[in-house]
């Protein structure tokens, strides 16, 4: 494991699968483009020489600051062929945030939007070298195109343990830690994922989530590469469209989080013809009610996985018949998990909530370490006789038969009364409450119960929002007391990462 490097996976893809379809991108005006794997090969190569004679070697980082485009596919398999890395960054970052990505990871080259130009140039401060903007259409990659070089056809040597990606994490309870990936990494998790679901050649991946984040180019577009198949790309997500775009592209297999779902849900047609979907990933807690009828509505049961961006792979994934709305299922085969107790004297019992540990190899099934941060890094890693072991920070119980099932951050995990109460298991059940579209739940600091949940929701016809004593009655009936809201709070919008995290720092409890 971790002898092959990714740009090995794309050019063995377009060896074997070059007449096949690689992509298909749907832009902002509906408009489809479509490209083979051999026809991208020659993008990729004019792309990888527009970007050497920009300055870009062996080594050097290049930031992408483009919301999902096939510019962005290019890129990403343009710097692999270079031997330098990317740096994904969400589109909508504002200046400071751009000034400090730009401090951490001194790009060469920033590609961004046009329509946000100005707040990249403003963080960016002079400080890289070139500038590229793109329209962030299929026009990006045409002849007369912005990213149109003399090709560059042979890759260089690059080996596996070769830096290829600083990918930062959504921040969610803290600010952005930059994750260091290797090409070994990303091609164990195209052959990984490819492996999970039995993809084939024949099968395309629905992508509606950003590009630049993990799940996207985890889960889809790399096993995608692995085994011929293809992707389908969208510009943007559409909650109302989701349905409808899927079936106009032909897609058969599609990932999500919990939060997107909700949102289609919410917002898809009542009269939707369901799709008849062969598989769906999603991630993050999603009630009963919820999961039924997108079942319903996509043709398939929804697999829930747990990974993260540090784990590359998922760890586990739900393998039961019939799958599950509310379990992760057990690990992968070759990955070792044990869910671990407070005290760390060794794994948790049965129900008890522990914090779950991967065992795996930097730079190969695990992320090499974090950007610059010895002792975070040093934090997370755990060396052992058998590996290192990657503490995640997150929490799951297990049952007698070793199935796990996800509780949440450890911070999302609160003893009001001394019972334990997860934010996160609260926050799907309150999503079910009538008049409800989403909801975050804050523990707030209580004199005899130590913290009380503190409930912020957004209503789904903000004309006619849900009363808070009809949610109190609601919680009274469907809730454990300890996990009942305190207080409720009618809010026009969450605060949310790309992906649809919840950013809970940023609600006052």
């Amino acid at each position: 494991m971790g002898g092959r490097t990714f740009q090995q996976a794309w050019d063995r893809a377009v060896r074997q699968h070059g007449d096949r379809p690689f992509l298909v991108f749907r832009s902002t005006a509906a408009e489809r483009s479509d490209w083979t794997y051999a026809e991208f090969d020659a993008v990729v190569a004019r792309t990888a020489g527009a970007l050497r004679a920009a300055g870009v070697g062996r080594g050097s980082a290049v930031h992408v600051v483009l919301r999902n485009c096939p510019a962005f596919v290019a890129l990403w398999l343009a710097v692999a062929r270079l031997g330098a890395w990317i740096v994904p960054t969400d589109p909508a970052s504002a200046a400071r945030d751009v000034a400090n990505q730009v401090g951490r990871v001194h790009p060469v080259v920033g590609v961004c939007g046009s329509e946000r130009a100005a707040a990249y140039r403003e963080g960016a401060g002079g400080r890289v070298p070139v500038v590229v903007e793109l329209a962030e259409e299929a026009s990006d990659l045409a002849p007369s195109g912005p990213l149109h070089g003399d090709p560059v056809g042979a890759p260089e040597p690059v080996g596996p343990a070769d830096r290829l990606a600083v990918m930062f994490t959504s921040g969610t309870t803290s600010e952005p830690k930059g994750v260091v990936l290797t090409q070994a990494n990303y091609a164990v998790v195209a052959t990984a994922m490819a492996s999970v679901v039995d993809l084939r050649p024949h099968h395309r991946w629905h992508v509606t989530l950003p590009l630049f984040h993990a799940n996207a180019q985890y889960y889809c577009v790399a096993p995608a590469i692995e085994v011929g198949a293809s992707v389908a790309l969208s510009a943007t997500f559409s909650a109302s469209g989701w349905v409808a775009h899927a079936r106009e592209l032909g897609v058969t297999h599609a990932s999500l989080f919990a939060a997107p779902i909700r949102m289609i849900l919410a917002r898809c047609p009542a009269d939707e013809v369901p799709l008849g979907l062969e598989h769906v990933w999603f991630a993050q807690s999603l009630g009963a009610e919820h999961y039924e009828h997108f079942s319903r509505l996509v043709g398939t049961r929804p697999r829930q996985l747990y990974g993260m961006t540090e784990t590359v792979a998922i760890v586990c994934a739900d393998a039961g018949d019939p799958l599950r709305h509310d379990v992760i299922g057990l690990p992968l085969p070759g990955r070792e998990v044990v869910v671990a107790d407070a005290d760390g004297g060794g794994a948790a019992g049965p129900g008890v909530p522990g914090e779950i540990t991967v065992l795996g190899t930097p730079g190969v099934d695990l992320f090499e370490g974090y950007l610059d941060d010895p002792r975070t890094t040093g934090r997370a890693f755990h060396a052992a006789p058998e590996g290192t072991w990657f503490s995640t920070g997150d929490l799951a119980t297990a049952d007698d038969q070793g199935v796990l099932r996800f509780v949440g951050r450890i911070d999302d995990v609160v003893k009001v009364s001394g019972e334990n109460v997860s934010l996160t298991e609260v926050e799907a059940a309150v999503a079910q409450a009538p008049g409800v579209l989403e909801v975050a739940v804050v523990a707030r600091p209580d004199p005899v119960r130590d913290v009380v949940p503190v409930a912020y929701v957004v209503a789904r016809d903000a004309a006619d929002p849900p009363r808070t004593a009809d949610l109190a009655r609601w919680a009274e009936e469907n809730l454990s007391p300890a996990a009942r809201p305190r207080e409720w709070n009618l809010i026009d919008e969450l605060p949310r990462t790309s992906v649809g995290k919840v950013r809970r720092f940023r609600i006052s409890g």
